[in-house]
C-alpha cells in the first residue's frame, strides 16, 4: 500500500471542461476509498495581447484580446492501490493539462 500523497495540478482554458474532469477526478477517488483535500482553485493568469488594427498608420486604433487559464488543485491524501489503477485508466478530455507528483 502506497503512503504519502498524490498532488494533482490542472490547467485548462476553460473552467467548465475543469471543472468536470475535477468532479470525476473525486467521483473516482472517493469510490477507491482514498482521502482527497480539494479541488483548490489556484489563481486564474490572464495573458493580454494587444495589435494595432492598421498595418502602418493609425496607432491609435488597437484590438486587444486576454487568454484565461484557470488552475485547480487536488491533493490525494491517502491513495490505495486501486485508486492508483484507476486513475491511471481515466479519460481526461482534450483540453486539459494534467500534472501529478507523488
Amino acid at each position: 500500500m502506497p503512503r504519502g500523497r498524490i498532488r494533482i495540478k490542472l490547467k485548462s482554458f476553460d473552467h467548465r471542461v475543469l471543472d468536470n474532469t475535477c468532479e470525476s477526478l473525486l467521483d473516482t477517488a472517493l469510490r477507491t476509498g482514498a482521502k482527497i483535500a480539494g479541488p483548490i482553485p489556484l489563481p486564474t493568469k490572464t495573458e493580454r495581447i494587444t495589435v494595432l488594427t492598421s498595418p502602418h498608420t493609425d496607432k491609435d486604433s488597437r484590438e486587444a484580446f486576454e487568454i484565461k487559464t484557470h488552475k485547480r488543485m487536488i491533493d490525494i491524501i491517502e491513495p490505495t492501490q486501486k485508486t492508483i489503477d484507476s486513475l491511471m485508466h481515466l479519460e481526461i478530455p482534450a483540453g486539459v493539462d494534467i500534472e501529478v507528483k507523488m
